[in-house]
């Protein structure tokens, strides 16, 4: 049976575990699952960490990534999805897409007879969330000790962490403006994977006695005519050091880059002796080389 990774919420939480040793273990870099592969990195939007992080996993695993922007298979323009999954997975041993809706790379793993990577979508981010899971339990410890605090935005960075810290058994915490945060349904859809979930307006009341704190840009790609708005409405989220004040002694920064500072985070609190944000991006790579060898069956 083909294994895709289309989001955290699909996966069992063995299968969540599997992959995070998978990410970490230099058996897996000698063995080489990728030899003689090719994997191709579909890049509907641009990135920075996620094109150098997946490129380099795949050569570290022995197989040659071919990078290729969305304009260059048009998904339902030039060709179908249907159809570029079909004629890619006789290329090559991984499909990877970073796309604008999440329907892209199910579509794709519906057809496919390959693996299919979900990159980045509207609902996921899965390569994100592995990463920081990562690296909170390098930097604070195991998930299921820690509060996991989200100030912001609830997007789709926000919605792979959450199902990643609920199936690690950890408490996630939310703090998000009226009209941009979780909704009832969705906060039950996290509990029930096995962790508690807290939703507050107030950024204290949702910070308070967090272990890890997260945040990410108010304006996202594709949002750019919000971003005025966004600004107002977003202003007091601001993650600076009299918010982090209110975290558990020793908290951990998180952010998933691009930041922006002064605006998602102070420049303080980003640059500042709690924040783990370059080792966190570091880990993308980590977490690619696991979620790569284990949708190989490794």
């Amino acid at each position: 049976m083909t294994r895709h990774l289309l989001d955290i919420a699909s996966l069992s939480v063995d299968e969540l575990r599997h992959i995070l040793q998978l990410s970490t273990s230099h058996e897996v870099i000698s063995a080489k699952p990728l030899a003689n592969k090719g994997v191709a990195l579909i890049f509907e939007k641009p990135s920075n960490r996620t094109r150098h992080s997946m490129e380099m996993a795949v050569v570290a695993l022995g197989g040659h990534p071919v990078y290729t922007r969305g304009e260059e298979v048009g998904f339902d323009t030039r060709e179908s999805v249907e159809d570029i999954a079909r004629i890619m997975a006789g290329y090559h041993g991984v499909l990877a897409a970073r796309v604008f809706s999440h329907s892209v790379v199910e579509r794709m793993a519906a057809v496919s007879t390959v693996p299919v990577i979900n990159m980045l979508s509207d609902v996921a981010h899965p390569l994100q969330a592995l990463a920081d899971v990562i690296t909170m339990e390098e930097c604070a410890g195991p998930i299921s000790s820690l509060t996991v605090a989200w100030i912001g935005d609830y997007n789709n960075v926000a919605r792979s962490l959450g199902e990643a810290v609920c199936k690690l058994g950890g408490t996630f915490t939310l703090g998000c403006p009226d009209g941009y945060s979780a909704t009832t349904q969705e906060i039950a859809r996290l509990q029930s994977f096995g962790g508690a979930v807290r939703q507050s307006s107030d950024p204290v009341e949702a910070i308070a006695g967090a272990h890890v704190v997260h945040t990410d840009t108010w304006i996202s790609m594709g949002q750019e005519e919000e971003s005025a708005a966004r600004r107002v409405i977003f202003a007091p989220y601001c993650v600076d050091e009299t918010l982090m004040a209110h975290a558990s002694p020793n908290a951990k920064f998180m952010h998933c880059m691009p930041a922006h500072r002064g605006e998602e985070v102070s420049a303080e609190v980003f640059d500042g002796s709690a924040s783990v944000v370059i080792q966190q991006g570091h880990h993308r790579l980590t977490a690619a080389r696991g979620a790569l060898a284990w949708v190989m069956g490794k």
